[in-house]
């Protein structure tokens, strides 16, 4: 996708959204979940980190090992000292309690 290429999804098929010129993007029909370190949507990848306490709305701060930010754990269920994998400041997983 080139920059200022608007998204585009056609009209008769539902689905993901694509670059305007680029090809539909192809998930094997076996495919369940997600087995690439990268998040499928944006290539990024998820960080480890531990909850350190939790907060109203869903919002919990977290210890990345450089210091403490605050995120989203509305998707997941986590509890004060889980490890979860945060992208975008949004917990995605918990990968231990």
């Amino acid at each position: 996708m080139t920059a200022g290429s608007p998204l585009r999804r056609p009209a008769h098929q539902p689905g993901p959204l694509r670059a305007a010129g680029q090809p539909m993007p192809q998930r094997a029909a076996d495919q369940s979940e997600c087995v690439s370190d990268a998040c499928i949507t944006c290539s990024d990848t998820a960080v480890a980190v531990t909850v350190v306490r939790l907060l109203d709305d869903d919002l919990a701060v977290v210890d990345t090992g450089n210091g403490e930010e605050e995120v989203s754990v509305a998707l997941v269920t986590a509890g004060i000292g889980d490890t979860i994998l945060v992208h975008a400041r949004e917990a995605i997983g918990v990968v231990a309690r």
